[in-house]
């Protein structure tokens, strides 16, 4: 009987090794990496033009899911910062008949803030200049997982106003569904 795909889902700040993460797991289960960062610079010449980073992330969760029900394991490399983002992604796995691997690289403030300012450095052309301030408005609006979340316990139902994690998705990743 063939093993069920997986989802990995990789989550942290900007700096915190998630592509390089992404490419070790690329390797060691034959899955589909799907990294935004990889896309922008080259499609638009900016990682966060209008909106559009949005509409890619919500392509490649089309693609996942295709390819989850193909079965084929896929890595989302998005960071996905918010609770409610990493709820949507593990119920639709679920959906797609996959499991869900959420893999979580906390790092510290003078670690990460060391990591982008040499990446930069570096590789310029991969990547785009982040100040310590923007890394410090990141540190505010991201949503550390519990221990709860990371050992893939029970999705809470969707926000009050959704009808499902499908239609959250739908709104928060355009073209995730279309």
């Amino acid at each position: 009987m063939r093993e069920r795909p997986t989802l990995y889902v990789l989550i942290g700040l900007p700096g915190a090794g998630k592509t390089t993460r992404a490419r070790e797991l690329e390797r060691e289960h034959a899955a589909l990496r799907l990294t935004p960062d990889e896309w922008m610079i080259p499609l638009f010449g900016e990682p966060e033009a209008d909106g559009r980073r949005d509409v890619l992330e919500g392509r490649f969760i089309w693609l996942a899911m295709r390819a989850l029900r193909l079965g084929a394991n896929v890595i989302l490399d998005f960071g996905v910062w918010s609770k409610d983002e990493r709820s949507a992604l593990r119920h639709l796995a679920g959906q797609a008949g996959a499991d869900c691997v959420l893999v979580y690289l906390p790092i510290d403030p003078a670690e990460q803030l060391a990591r982008v300012e040499s990446r930069q450095a570096t590789d310029p052309g991969s990547t785009f200049p982040i100040t310590p301030e923007d890394l410090d408005e990141y540190r505010r609006l991201f949503q550390a997982p519990d221990r709860a979340e990371l050992a893939g316990e029970r999705v809470e139902p969707p926000p009050a106003g959704c009808a499902d994690w499908a239609a959250w998705a739908s709104a928060r990743w355009p073209t995730s569904f279309a």
